[in-house]
């Protein structure tokens, strides 16, 4: 099976597949190496791909690119290819020789090699070369080698290569159908969704935006790493769904211990709802056993029967520990820790062993119009389309001060005395910026200063810690006129 365009000069790299890939039938094997071919076309834009039975050649740009490789599914480890040559013993040992004689003088070394369609073996080749390069080394050592030496000759090709790169491993994304994901932001929900990417599951999100503009930046940009990062070959959308409403009714009309498990219950259903849109077979979740009480296992099982569709949960028996870890790997972890946590309607003493029909007639006190509204009123978000101005713009401002929210005037003294808005507090941008962490994370604030420059970027860094921080947009003249359309009495001139 080879696939091929015309070569050019570039760095020329050998990909192994991962076990998950070369372990499937032919038929399916074949599927998943053209859907492998499509992934690595999209991370790194080859010069040129060769697609073999159990390699991939892959052509690049140059070495900027290899890092790219750690992170398409399916691909167990890769080589850059630094000698081609005749695929004779003769010609391996004398290019091998002198390649990577520099690199073995005076450390213990072994040689690997990978032979099929030869008239010479993999041990052959191991031992001609291991013994051409063994005067310049310290000893050979083939249990913990300092200098690795790998060879790989197949029919009419022979290469030697360079340092191995570990891959991902598991099987190209989109083998394995398309999920929905409920994302929060959090450490959870990514993990489990990079799990599930790794299994070759297309993912589009869900965010059930509980909080306000800064909290579904800080989602965007955890939805926008997995898309960039992880998801080669697809284009994952967002649906940002605003649930204050339904987080007003939950308030309103259902007993408080229940209102955790049946705001669970609305996810699921908004996460099938979109689900259903894009023909996905599953929606999913980052939940694990016991977390918190939602996820009780009798919990589980009274939310369950809200989807229509499997859910899938992959974190189900990890520890918060493993699942941080993990964030940390995969690049999400210094993003999620500074998504904030909305627990608005946890109840002091939320239920743990729920009876499906108990949710059942609790849920029944809901306006089921609350939900189709807010799944018909998303946003879609196209991650890969997005820009970096995307991810900050459209969350710093704001027209307006949110009720319970505290407006910090960044101006000096003697211009806040002449006149600030109602309840407002002054405040040194330089020390705000020094220890953010004194603000409370469970407020709002609206930042203004003359021109509504500083404020925003004061804003900007206080969202990143996590905070509800905006800039009021037109600075102190557009705060002043906002304060007379409210009835406020403001000086002229202000």
């Amino acid at each position: 099976m080879t696939e091929s365009t015309a070569s050019s000069s570039g760095l020329l790299v050998l990909v192994r597949l991962a076990p998950d890939v070369t372990l499937k039938s032919r038929r399916v094997r074949a599927r998943f190496l053209k859907r492998l071919a499509r992934n690595l076309r999209d991370a790194v834009q080859p010069r040129r791909l060769e697609l073999r039975w159990s390699r991939v050649l892959v052509e690049l740009e140059g070495p900027a690119q290899l890092p790219t490789l750690e992170r398409v599914f399916g691909v167990k480890s890769f080589s850059p290819v630094e000698a081609a040559v005749e695929p004779t013993l003769e010609a391996i040992v004398r290019t091998g020789e002198a390649l990577y004689r520099d690199r073995v003088t005076g450390r213990r070394f072994a040689v690997r090699a990978t032979c099929r369609g030869t008239p010479f073996s993999s041990k052959d080749v191991e031992i001609a070369l291991g013994a051409a390069l063994r005067p310049y080394a310290a000893r050979v050592d083939l249990t913990r080698p300092e200098v690795v030496v790998e060879v790989e000759a197949r029919g009419g090709q022979a290469w030697l290569l360079g340092p191995r790169h570990p891959g991902p491993g598991g099987v190209p994304v989109g083998v394995a159908g398309r999920a929905v994901l409920l994302l929060s932001g959090g450490y959870d929900s990514a993990v489990a969704a990079w799990r599930l990417l790794k299994r070759g599951v297309a993912l589009d999100y869900v965010f059930c935006n509980l909080g306000g503009d800064a909290y579904e930046r800080a989602v965007v940009q955890v939805a926008k790493h997995l898309a960039e990062a992880w998801s080669y070959g697809t284009r994952p959308r967002l649906y940002v769904l605003d649930f204050g409403p339904l987080q007003d009714a939950l308030r309103t009309h259902v007993r408080p211990a229940y209102a955790q498990v049946i705001l669970k219950r609305l996810f699921y259903r908004a996460a099938c709802a979109v689900a259903r849109r894009r023909r996905a077979l599953a929606i999913a979740t980052g939940e694990a056993i016991g977390q918190v009480s939602s996820q009780t296992l009798a919990n589980l099982r009274a939310i369950e029967p809200a989807a229509d569709r499997p859910v899938l949960r992959p974190l189900l028996g990890f520890d918060k520990e493993e699942i941080i870890a993990e964030a940390e790997r995969i690049g999400t972890a210094t993003l999620s820790a500074h998504v904030r946590e909305y627990c608005a309607v946890v109840p002091t003493h939320p239920v743990t062993a729920a009876t499906i029909r108990r949710v059942d007639d609790e849920e029944a006190k809901l306006d089921p119009n609350l939900l189709r509204a807010a799944v018909r009123g998303g946003k879609r978000v196209d991650l890969r389309a997005l820009e970096p101005v995307d991810l900050v713009a459209p969350y710093l401002f704001v027209d307006r001060v949110p009720e319970g929210a505290l407006v910090l005037d960044l101006r000096p003294a003697s211009q806040f005395v002449a006149w600030h808005y109602p309840g407002a507090q002054r405040v040194d941008p330089s020390e705000l910026l020094r220890q953010p962490h004194r603000l409370d994370k469970t407020r709002t604030y609206v930042l203004v200063c003359p021109y509504g420059v500083e404020s925003a970027y004061v804003a900007e860094r206080l969202q990143r810690w996590g905070l509800e921080a905006y800039s009021f947009r037109g600075g102190l003249r557009g705060l002043a006129r906002y304060a007379r359309a409210q009835g406020m009495a403001v000086p002229a001139g202000v």
